[in-house]
């Protein structure tokens, strides 16, 4: 059996087992990995983190109630001497000392640190929630590229195929010629180690579309040895306008919303020190009952129970200047929330901007190579008919078959850099839908 037959026949048998493959759209990919991807699970529980600590008694607004209970004694042995009368000598007194209450303490005024505090913990949720944002976005891209890339590496192994084909077809006709006289062995030998060539590179591909695969059912979190198949072609979106996308990326990107909330957390720190120059007023209250016993004291029983109230004020008057330090250290982290603001919106833009570049070249290299491939398979299906009449060396045909099978593997490539440009672009901008 030739080796064409028996590639022939494996073709065949992954045919048929392509049959019980799981037929995987990218909708379904980005569904399952929004439900089960790692990142994505650790960002949710982040963001609950965030909502159990953006409260009013996390801010310090609401009192403090604490609860205390004491049980305790003592066994003495003890000796009095009066001034007059006999020494009064007690072996083994014991005394006993019981109480509990409770106690309040409310503060109702800080100079409004607490709900410069209770914004600040707003905030963080907020930033918890664009963080949660971040990583989906990111998750949603590496999918988007690592589906794209199975469906690339899909179709480099067909163009491998296609070029064993003719591998084979070259190799038929040297051994005919020789057959007939009109051929030599050394042409028979060549086209053999172009064909062992092209195996190896058909091989190679089908490695690599593998791994692809594993790298897709790693992110969806799914068993690394699940087989699936994609789509066959690779779509990309050509009406993407730059200025819309930057007016999104000012808006919607996670970066620069971030910036934007470190800008407020920073004016609220500011304004939650400056809370220590005014005065800290609290209430407090708590009720007490107590019971002790003493054979050796004045009173050998004692028993006493109330409440107890007040109002505590307080304001600090010199600490060192470390109030004038740390308002002057807050005032510069404004600065340097805006400075960051400024530096992420210009890092955005020139992301967006080169993004953008790629992805309209890449739309012109599509056309390019698109015309590229149609004329080298032309001119490998005139070279072929030549080497069939003998008219042109097999070296003649050999390259023609390496342009198109170097043309093939560049519109192929341009397909997938496009796409991947694409992505990015939404990416950045925030723009990337879910659903699809």
């Amino acid at each position: 059996m030739s080796k064409k037959l028996i590639i022939f026949s494996l073709l065949i048998c992954f045919s048929f087992a392509g049959f019980a493959q799981e037929k995987l759209s990218l909708q379904q990919a980005i569904t399952i990995a929004l439900q089960n991807n790692y990142d994505i699970k650790i960002s949710k529980n982040q963001i609950d983190i965030a909502k159990n600590n953006a409260n009013i008694g996390n801010a310090g607004m609401l009192p403090n109630l604490t609860g205390s209970y004491t049980n305790g004694g003592s066994i003495q042995n003890t000796r009095q001497t009066p001034a007059t009368g006999a020494d009064r000598v007690i072996t083994g007194a014991k005394s006993t000392n019981n109480s509990y209450g409770a106690d309040l303490n409310w503060t109702i005024f800080d100079g409004f640190s607490m709900f410069a505090n209770y914004d600040r913990l707003k905030e963080l949720q907020k930033q918890g929630e664009l963080n949660s944002r971040l990583t989906i976005l990111t998750t949603v891209s590496d999918v988007i590229a690592a589906y794209y890339d199975i469906v690339r590496q899909q179709q480099l192994v067909i163009a491998a195929d296609s070029a064993m084909d003719v591998s084979v077809l070259r190799t038929n006709i040297a051994k005919t010629k020789l057959q007939l006289g009109r051929g030599s062995k050394l042409d028979v030998l060549t086209a053999q180690v172009d064909y062992n060539t092209d195996t190896s590179n058909y091989l190679q591909s089908k490695n690599a579309l593998q791994v692809a695969k594993v790298r897709l059912n790693q992110l969806m979190v799914r068993p690394s040895g699940t087989d699936f198949s994609v789509a066959n072609t690779i779509d990309v979106d050509k009406g993407i306008l730059f200025n819309t996308l930057a007016e999104m990326a000012q808006q919607q990107n996670p970066n620069v919303q971030n910036a934007f909330i470190n800008q407020k957390i920073a004016a609220l720190s500011l304004k939650s020190i400056k809370g220590a120059r005014y005065p800290s007023v609290s209430l407090n209250s708590g009720y007490s009952r107590a019971n002790s016993t003493s054979p050796t004291g004045f009173n050998q029983k004692f028993a006493a129970n109330g409440f107890t109230y007040g109002v505590t004020a307080s304001i600090n008057l010199f600490n060192g200047f470390l109030q004038r330090q740390q308002e002057r250290n807050a005032k510069i982290d404004i600065k340097n929330a805006d400075l960051s603001l400024d530096k992420v919106k210009l890092d955005v833009n020139s992301q967006l901007l080169t993004a953008y570049q790629n992805y309209s070249t890449y739309l012109d290299l599509i056309k390019l190579e698109q015309r590229n491939v149609d004329i080298a398979k032309e001119n490998l299906d005139i070279t072929l008919a030549k080497y069939r009449l003998g008219s042109i060396a097999p070296l003649e045909l050999r390259e023609a078959q390496r342009n198109a099978i170097d043309a093939q593997n560049r519109f192929i490539e341009m397909q997938y850099q496009a796409k991947i440009a694409e992505t990015t672009l939404k990416e950045i901008s925030g723009n990337i839908d879910l659903g699809n």
